[in-house]
């Protein structure tokens, strides 16, 4: 009779105790982002923001943040300015980043990667005359933002049009 009662009391002790054990394996198994975001920095790359929860502890995940981007790139002459319509060219093209992350103790990663616009055409393609610098970059923009949880296979698009001037004190520059 004992033992029956024992068993009794003991049983949703048990299950109890089981539950509780699978409770963060469970947690482990839903990846989701929290957030996602972009910022164009004043060198005219582009900084994909993210927090990604869900991932259970100490996981190492890879991301890939991808773009098209658009990039202007002009001469500028000693008195500051980007003289001629003529001095400027414009490079369009996929770009992307990546980076591994470690999700830690709380099963979270917060992290960013950053992309850069795609480089001018080396000479003859385009060069700047002699006594202007160049190509410098003067705007930028990027669209089809989007970051991708390789790991896990979950993807987060990032909604809008990233553009900059990145050269606001060079007359004509950004026309």
């Amino acid at each position: 009779m004992r033992r029956r009662i024992l068993f009794i009391l003991t049983l949703p002790l048990m299950l109890a105790g089981v539950i509780m054990a699978a409770a963060p394996a469970a947690l482990a198994q839903s990846p989701h982002f929290v957030s996602a975001g972009g910022t164009v920095n004043t060198d005219g790359s582009l900084t994909v923001n993210f927090k990604e929860a869900g991932l259970g502890n100490n996981q190492l995940i890879h991301y890939a943040a991808t773009a098209n981007a658009s990039a202007t790139y002009v001469c500028v002459n000693k008195g500051g300015a980007n003289p001629s319509a003529g001095n400027k060219t414009t490079v369009s093209g996929p770009v992307s980043a990546e980076g591994t992350f470690n999700s830690g103790k709380n099963g979270n990663i917060t992290a960013s990667l950053t992309l850069t616009p795609p480089p001018p055409p080396p000479p003859p393609g385009f060069a700047c005359p002699p006594g202007q610098k160049g190509p410098q970059l003067a705007q930028v923009s990027y669209t089809s933002v989007s970051l991708t949880d390789t790991t896990n296979n979950i993807a987060a698009p990032i909604a809008g049009t990233f553009s900059a001037c990145v050269l606001p004190n060079v007359r004509g520059a950004c026309d």
